[in-house]
């Protein structure tokens, strides 16, 4: 039994945007790890690193080409193999797995399927060893037999035994003699598909028919000298001159009667010639020659049609033609078809059964079929179209996609389908593929360390949680230990509650720094429950104004005033400057009665001045999530903005309704065309700040995933504004 990673211990410098990261996981208790990245802070790079391992490829610092560290290593300080990572990119349309077909191994079907196909092979190869010579292909005689009687491929055997008594019945392979590659080849079958050469072959079998009427022992449709030399050939078989009988052919007389095979072929010999060296007859030849001559491309053609002229008499009826110089190839060698035909049919039952049993095996491939067609919400479900062959025969499985609406579904084509899929069922069906990698290395027992790199990015809920469920099932896998990626919160906060992962050891966010990149303990899961118990810390007591403020608006409404006194630190208003720590702490203990026992320091220190300093302490922090931070920045922003405004402004009035946005539409019909840089500033302002400051418990999450940068940029622009 495979045991699982135990550690993974990285040790990164300038690997892509990644200056330095040293991290340890440890898998002994669990073996799955959440990481929470906002956008450009390293998940990409952390993704393409593993990415470069896995592929066999140099990780490169590719913007200021620094010389890099790239040391990745498992416990007892052994290196990780590449086949020991997979990355699960957030969409590649061209991944497909290499792993499918060992989904669909039953070693016991196969191991009976190829010993009763050993006889049938080395028999096989004896006739084709002789027809390759014959036909003058050296491959795909199973293929070119099969459309040849069929016009499908894979019906060899069924053909084989089709044309059994045919090949008894026939009594001389008059064709054996014949190259089916110098006819059937795509030169030659453009050149008889020509009207003027169908003409004058034509025009040949008129006239070589009018001479087999007129002549005195041939008959056309009876009896021609093909049949002639066959008949003699029969007869010497027989010993039929041996035993002093004779031949009396029509016009002779009793004393001109044949008793020897040699009389008789020339004979025929010699009537055929008069019908073949016609003046007329030859003439026809010539018109067709004549058109082979100016083709250089169809010199071998024209010198296989002028030492074999009676083939032309065929060349009208061409697939019919296919199917005579087979058959003669067979009667050459009737004996070693007999012998294919003879273990074939031998074994055939029992490989009726092995067959029957294949297409009905529940491989571990008809497990990802069901976890995709029950879990994933898209308009096709898909099958499998030749399981017995992948089975028995290690040929590369096709995979069927059945299009459905509420009234149909029909079969669709795979490049197809993908031009009518939304973008979510595209990715659905990339994640398909990762299914069968995922299947394909439980199957073949692979140990690996999988980095899930935002797997669910462009995915509705119904297939997010599907993912994640799947992800869940895989966790309990011994030999799989995941790393799963994502810049989405909502995502990574489901991640950790549906994996039920330590929130102590197992889920992490990045924190970015000017020395690098540091993997730290995660917050946020229920942020203002958790300000709501640290309200004696500043930024907590600061950041829980505006979600305070919906709550009351909630409870009492819009008229409430401490409602109206919340506002005032969110817009500038006439007691904007007067409110104090001691005036918010009152609010808080009236409506969250948890607080009752809440006594701040400094409880008569202005609001306003504390919101200033400690966005001034905001612009110092690491690159993070920050979630108080760009709250108390966002909240800084639009009071600067606002204070700045009001001071320009003719109309000093405070506006009932978005204020922010009244004041700089008044400011913009002032000042628009004077202060161009400051106008852009301010609408950065009405851009970025509300969803910052009017956020709730529901829809925090967007707040995180975008970077605090933007909004330190803001806040040193706007304080500057004078």
């Amino acid at each position: 039994m495979y045991e699982n990673m135990k550690q993974v211990n990285i040790n990164l410098e300038n690997c892509y945007g990644i200056t330095k990261l040293k991290k340890d996981f440890d898998f002994l208790n669990g073996n799955v790890y959440a990481i929470y990245s906002p956008n450009g802070t390293m998940k990409t790079s952390f993704a393409n690193t593993f990415k470069d391992i896995s592929k066999v490829l140099l990780t490169t610092d590719r913007v200021f080409r620094r010389p890099n560290v790239r040391d990745i290593k498992k416990e007892n300080n052994v290196d990780l193999s590449p086949e020991e990572i997979f990355v699960i990119e957030p969409y590649n349309e061209y991944f497909v797995s290499s792993r499918i077909s060992t989904l669909l191994v039953n070693k016991r079907l196969k191991n009976d399927y190829e010993n009763i196909y050993i006889k049938i092979d080395e028999a096989k190869e004896k006739l084709f060893k002789k027809i390759s010579k014959m036909s003058g292909l050296k491959s795909s005689l199973e293929e070119e037999i099969s459309i040849s009687f069929t016009g499908e491929e894979g019906n060899f055997f069924d053909v084989l035994e089709t044309i059994k008594p045919y090949v008894a019945d026939l009594s001389e392979p008059v064709y054996s003699q014949v190259s089916y590659k110098e006819i059937f080849n795509e030169k030659v079958l453009n050149f008889l598909n020509m009207e003027n050469v169908k003409e004058n072959i034509s025009s040949y079998i008129t006239k070589y028919n009018e001479l087999i009427e007129s002549s005195t022992y041939f008959k056309k449709g009876v009896f021609n000298h093909n049949n002639a030399s066959a008949v003699s050939k029969n007869l010497k078989d027989n010993g039929f001159f041996e035993a002093e009988h004779f031949i009396s052919l029509h016009g002779q007389s009793e004393d001109q009667r044949v008793n020897n095979k040699e009389e008789f072929d020339r004979i025929i010999e010699q009537e055929k010639n008069i019908i073949l060296n016609n003046t007329e007859l030859l003439a026809s030849f010539e018109n067709i020659d004549k058109i082979l001559t100016k083709n250089e491309e169809l010199r071998s053609f024209r010198e296989f049609l002028t030492n074999n002229t009676g083939i032309i008499l065929e060349l009208l009826e061409i697939e019919e033609l296919k199917k005579k110089i087979w058959l003669s190839y067979f009667k050459t060698h009737k004996d070693l078809y007999i012998n294919l035909i003879t273990e074939y049919e031998e074994a055939k039952e029992n490989l009726k059964n092995i067959i029957a049993q294949a297409k009905l095996e529940i491989t571990r491939w008809r497990k990802v079929v069901d976890i995709f067609n029950k879990r994933f919400f898209v308009p096709f479900k898909l099958e499998i179209a030749n399981q017995e062959d992948v089975i028995l025969k290690q040929v590369a499985p096709f995979i069927s996609f059945v299009f459905k609406d509420f009234i149909s579904e029909t079969p669709i084509e795979q490049a197809e389908l993908v031009t009518i899929l939304s973008t979510g069922e595209k990715h659905a069906l990339y994640i398909l593929n990762v299914i069968f990698e995922f299947e394909g290395r439980i199957e073949t027992g692979q140990e690996t360390l999988f980095i899930v790199d935002d797997i669910a990015d462009s995915f509705d809920y119904k297939n997010k949680y599907a993912i994640i469920e799947y992800l869940k099932e895989i966790s309990n896998i011994n030999i799989f230990n995941q790393i799963i990626l994502t810049h989405n919160f909502d995502f990574f906060r489901t991640i950790q509650s549906r994996l039920n992962l330590s929130r102590d050891t197992k889920v992490l966010m990045v924190e970015k720094t000017l020395s690098g990149v540091n993997l730290v303990k995660a917050e946020y899961f229920n942020p203002f429950n958790y300000w709501m118990d640290h309200l004696n810390e500043d930024k907590k007591f600061i950041a829980s104004i505006a979600f305070s403020r919906n709550i009351i608006n909630y409870i009492v409404g819009e008229d409430d005033q401490d409602y109206l006194k919340l506002t005032s630190l969110l817009h500038i208003k006439s007691d904007t400057d007067s409110i104090t720590k001691i005036d918010v702490e009152s609010i808080y203990k009236k409506f969250f009665p948890k607080q009752s026992n809440l006594n701040l320091l400094k409880p008569n220190d202005k609001i306003i001045d504390l919101i200033f300093s400690l966005a001034e302490v905001c612009l110092l922090d690491p690159e993070g999530i920050n979630l108080e931070n760009k709250i108390i920045l966002s909240i800084a922003i639009r009071l600067k903005a606002e204070k700045f405004m009001l001071s320009k402004l003719t109309d000093k009035n405070y506006a009932n309704k978005n204020q922010t946005r009244e004041f700089f539409d008044r400011y913009n019909v002032e000042f628009g065309n004077t202060e161009l840089e400051k106008v852009k500033i301010l609408e950065r302002v009405n851009l970025i700040t509300p969803e910052n400051i009017h956020l709730n418990s529901f829809m925090y999450e967007p707040i995180l995933d975008i970077s605090d940068v933007h909004l330190k940029e803001l806040y040193n622009d706007v304080k500057v504004m004078q």
